[in-house]
């Protein structure tokens, strides 16, 4: 541990992920991800689960236990699933048993609409949200869910361009990889 550790001892480290910041369950799949080395899981590295939980602003919404791990981790199979071509009824049946753990309550108040969540316990609400996340850019454009174009890369993300033309999770990573292939292998046939 060092100094600044110790002093520190519940800061979150750094997010080692390569695409951070897509909508919430695009960035619970993408804890997942490969790179030139090897592939990598976030949620079963030392201090993963609180990293995501800070990086998805979520750090004190949901607690950092063993039963939020197991609720994240089983959401996360369930959107890679329904993320995969051919998506099958035990992949939907998967998310719903999610979605089954939590509801909104809407409520009038003193200052006028109140929308709450509420789950069975505060294990599940981290990964509700993503999955009632899920069901809302389903509604709003799903065409524009998309897998990195880089056929190595397991990143997913949201196509929010104007043109909705997004075909890499990073042009500075992926997409200059692809540019850098097709120009050495033009260059073969020259």
């Amino acid at each position: 541990m060092d100094q600044d550790e110790r002093a520190h001892p519940m800061s979150t480290p750094a997010d080692p992920r390569p695409l951070i910041g897509e909508p919430l369950p695009m960035d619970l799949l993408n804890t997942r991800w490969t790179d030139d080395d090897s592939a990598h899981d976030l949620l079963e590295l030392p201090g993963g689960l609180r990293i995501w939980l800070s990086s998805a602003g979520l750090a004190g919404v949901a607690p950092e236990s063993p039963g939020t791990l197991g609720a994240l981790v089983a959401t996360r199979a369930a959107l890679s699933a329904l993320t995969q071509p051919g998506a099958t009824d035990d992949a939907r049946e998967a998310l719903n048993d999610t979605l089954r753990h939590g509801h909104v309550r809407r409520l009038l108040g003193p200052d006028g609409p109140q929308t709450t969540i509420e789950t069975d316990s505060p294990d599940w609400i981290a990964a509700w949200r993503a999955a009632e996340h899920y069901l809302r850019l389903l509604e709003d454009r799903p065409e524009r869910i998309r897998k990195c174009a880089n056929p190595v890369c397991t990143l997913r993300f949201y196509d929010v361009s104007k043109a909705g033309a997004r075909r890499w999770c990073s042009m500075a990573t992926c997409g200059n990889r692809a540019k850098y292939r097709s120009h050495t292998a033009r260059q073969g046939r020259a």
